[in-house]
């Protein structure tokens, strides 16, 4: 049974494609904040795949990153989850990011698992 205080952990290789780069070109030619968030969104869903049933899927509430160091191209990040908090259909994670002793980045985040049919009527466009 899952319970706070467990960790997940999701590893990822920095390229190209995690460079920070905005619709003027290339900014940095190290991993990008978002490319972190992103990681670290994945690593709270590590639980969410889990705990969710067949008939639902969860959905990101909150994200919160500290970027504090950069990741180089090749450089592998680990991303470790701590679950803080499972309560209803609300999980709460802690998270650090490192490259090698390296402390990149760390954070919360937050998902809702919710029915499928509920999530496709919140996501559905609106229509006049």
């Amino acid at each position: 049974m899952i319970k706070p205080g467990d960790t997940r952990v999701y590893s990822k290789i920095v390229t190209a494609a995690d460079f920070a780069r905005f619709e003027d070109g290339l900014v940095h030619a190290v991993c990008s904040t978002f490319a972190l968030a992103q990681a670290a969104e994945w690593a709270g869903r590590l639980f969410v795949l889990e705990m969710k049933a067949e008939d639902e899927e969860g959905i990101g509430t909150m994200l919160m990153i500290n970027h504090k160091a950069p990741a180089f191209e090749g450089d592998t990040i680990k991303i470790t989850a701590i679950l803080e908090k499972y309560e209803g259909n609300e999980v709460t994670c802690s998270y650090t990011a490192t490259a090698g002793d390296r402390l990149i980045a760390d954070g919360r985040t937050g998902q809702k698992i919710l029915k499928k049919d509920k999530l496709a009527k919140i996501l559905a466009p609106n229509k006049v």
